[in-house]
């Protein structure tokens, strides 16, 4: 699904930036 490819991309940016912040 589309929907699945969008969250985990969603939640890879998250991740990013966490790291970055961190």
């Amino acid at each position: 699904f589309i929907f699945i490819i969008m969250l985990l991309n969603y939640l890879l940016l998250i991740i990013c930036v966490l790291v970055g912040v961190a």
